[in-house]
């Protein structure tokens, strides 16, 4: 179940941050509106690392798709193995 506390409660932060747990951010609200997640910094990282690892696999299958596809004999070529 999804942890969500009007913004409000970031005076007694404390309370807040006792909450967070790895895969359970803490949403926060808004007048009545999702405004902030708060998220443990390795789960950050984590996202990070997934977005930039998904974002250069779209970036090769578009040149793939742009310039062809290399056969494994060509890319053991290219990397002298």
């Amino acid at each position: 179940m999804p942890n969500i506390k009007p913004i409000s409660d970031l005076r007694n932060y404390n309370e807040v941050l006792r909450d967070i747990a790895i895969g359970e951010p803490v949403f926060l609200t808004k007048n009545g509106r999702g405004k902030f997640a708060i998220i443990d910094i390795n789960e950050y990282e984590k996202l990070k690392a997934s977005l930039k690892l998904m974002s250069k696999l779209a970036q090769g299958d578009q040149e793939g798709k742009e310039s062809g596809w290399m056969t494994l004999e060509e890319v053991e070529a290219e990397l002298g193995i």
